[in-house]
């Protein structure tokens, strides 16, 4: 199968979606008013609140949702298979995805651009907030656990890569400083730092940096969990410094990066008419899960992601300028995501491998396809690169960097916010030290992770990055149910059809559940007794949140039959 026909096929179906699905949710279940006046113009401060032209807003919002999640997801589930996987990613984005990240940001935009979490104790109910606390703590745990396993195995596997990336950092302080200082716009000066960024390839490929030498083989000061501990160390410092110091100029330098990998990705498969020699379905090897319904927590980012919900509720509800523009930033962020996803797919069935032999090495069992994962991706995105000329060597280096850059950035922001949640889940708990103390909270939200990121259970092998993954994705997938359950009950308050959002929340948490059952069965047999606790909470949040939200939804559904006058929107009353 050539992989410019997938390509083509899926950019079809993405555009239909847009163009027919999300005009449809835009009117009949949103019911968009361009009329509406948005909390960026009613709230204006200039800071935080501001309106912002579409396509700018566009770019803020798709930069901020995409990370290395897309990208490591897809790559682990080809596993099973390009078919299952390619499925999902592309009915996940027209039909959860979009409906979940549109329908995050429309609420959000009548309710004064509050926070998901905030609406579902105004929505739900009081109960809402806690579990929503709760869901995220083990969301953000897992996001930074798993990222510092995923940039610690492409330091060890791609040492050339490492001065590049440190050397990102005072590149974007230097950036950040300028733009702070002068009052400039940031695009110049992020494009030079990109070109900056490229240009040190060169000098990473003669200084190569690699901790082998005072690495242990095994145990616990393995040359990956040392990176892993050392990426710890620079989350907490990292985390500390305001947002305009480092993270903001990163992740300008970071937005050109992905949409330059996309480019790379696309130009490659036009220019190389590379075959998909994977199969389109694989047979499961005997003691690895199945894909259903593994794949659809393998997959979250790229076909749905709760994540998406914090972004949408939380900045850029603050910036829409018109209602109306709801559809294109929320709906097409979605695609923007799934299109990252499906680019993956193509980079580690097409890409890495010039035979199914050759490609059924790399994944011959589950452990293998997670541990390879980011590895499989930089290796496809790299070939892609050669066929536009770019040499191996310099290829290689430039799809880990773009990696590693996304996956830091999500581990500096993932670190940043767990430090709120666990202050505000020791304020409700009534433990004034933690929830006043900004280093002892920036400390246990950086101490957790490490510990899941250290936990034995396959070391290397990746068995653990694998299931961490998998627990990884359970949450999110709850983080995203949780909000299409926010937005059901407020479709539903206003008397408009929610079957558009309530299909994908059954099915989410219907295949979470389903997942969590069979991990904590497996776990409970292999006596890993520190995951099948872990398993075992977050399995009983996701029955919470089914309780919660057929409570919420009935409540809501006996009230729209009841006549009861639609609410209004809390700034104009």
């Amino acid at each position: 199968m050539p992989a410019i026909v997938v390509a083509l096929v899926v950019a079809v179906l993405f555009f239909l979606g847009y163009r027919y699905y999300s005009s449809y949710l835009a009117t009949k279940v949103y019911a968009l008013d361009p009329a509406f006046v948005t909390p960026a113009h009613s709230m204006r401060d200039g800071v935080d609140f501001m309106p912002t032209n579409k396509h700018v807003l566009f770019g803020h919002h798709f930069t901020s949702v995409a990370g290395a999640a897309p990208i490591v997801g897809p790559a682990i589930a080809v596993f099973w298979g390009w078919g299952p996987a390619l499925a999902w990613v592309v009915l996940g984005t027209i039909f959860a995805a979009g409906v979940h990240d549109f329908g995050a940001l429309a609420v959000s935009v009548r309710h004064r651009a509050r926070s998901i979490g905030s609406l579902a104790k105004d929505v739900i109910n009081k109960r809402a907030r806690a579990l929503f606390l709760l869901i995220i703590f083990f969301l953000l745990t897992l996001v930074n656990a798993v990222f510092a396993v995923v940039i610690g195995n492409l330091f060890v596997a791609n040492p050339e890569a490492v001065l590049p990336i440190l050397l990102e950092i005072p590149l974007a302080i230097g950036i950040g400083q300028y733009i702070y200082r002068t009052r400039s716009a940031a695009l110049i000066p992020s494009i030079v730092g990109v070109i900056l960024l490229y240009a040190s390839i060169l000098l990473g490929q003669l200084l190569p940096i690699s901790l082998a030498g005072i690495a242990a083989e095994d145990g616990l000061f393995t040359e990956r969990n040392i990176w892993v501990i050392l990426l710890f160390a620079y989350t907490f410092i990292a985390s500390r410094l305001p947002v305009w110091v480092l993270l903001q100029p990163r992740d300008y330098i970071n937005s050109h990066q992905l949409f330059i990998a996309l480019g790379v990705i696309g130009l490659g498969v036009i220019v190389g008419m590379d075959q998909i020699v994977a199969p389109a379905f694989n047979d499961t090897p005997e003691g690895s899960p199945h894909w259903f319904p593994f794949l659809f927590i393998t997959i979250a980012c790229g076909a749905i992601s709760g994540f998406h919900s914090l972004v949408s509720s939380g900045t850029t509800s603050k910036q829409l300028d018109k209602e109306t523009d709801a559809r294109y930033v929320g709906y097409m962020g979605a695609v923007g995501e799934g299109s990252l996803a499906v680019g993956s797919i193509l980079a580690c069935t097409a890409g890495i491998a010039a035979t199914q032999v050759e490609w059924n090495e790399l994944y011959a069992s589950f452990a293998t396809a997670s541990d390879g994962a980011a590895g499989n991706f930089v290796g496809g995105v790299a070939s892609f690169a050669e066929n536009l000329g770019i040499s191996n060597s310099i290829a290689v280096i430039f799809a880990a960097i773009v990696v590693i850059s996304f996956a830091a950035t999500t581990m500096d922001t993932g670190v940043r916010l767990q430090r709120y949640i666990v202050q505000e889940i020791a304020e409700i708990a009534g433990a004034r030290v933690i929830s006043r103390n900004v280093t002892i909270a920036t400390a246990l939200a950086v101490l957790i992770p490490l510990v899941m990121a250290l936990l034995p259970g396959g070391g290397e092998a990746g068995y653990t990055f694998g299931v961490l993954w998998q627990l990884f994705g359970t949450t999110n997938q709850l983080t995203a149910g949780l909000a299409l359950a926010v937005i059901a009950v407020w479709v539903t308050r206003r008397r408009r059809n929610p079957v558009a959002v309530l299909i994908p929340l059954v099915f989410l948490l219907a295949m979470t559940s389903w997942a969590l059952v069979v991990n904590l069965g497996n776990f409970i047999e292999e006596q890993q007794w520190v995951l099948a606790p872990l398993d075992a909470i977050i399995f009983v949040l996701a029955l919470w949140l089914i309780v919660e939200a057929a409570l919420a939804l009935r409540k809501g559904r006996l009230a729209a039959l009841a006549g009861e006058p639609e609410p209004e929107p809390e700034h104009e009353r």
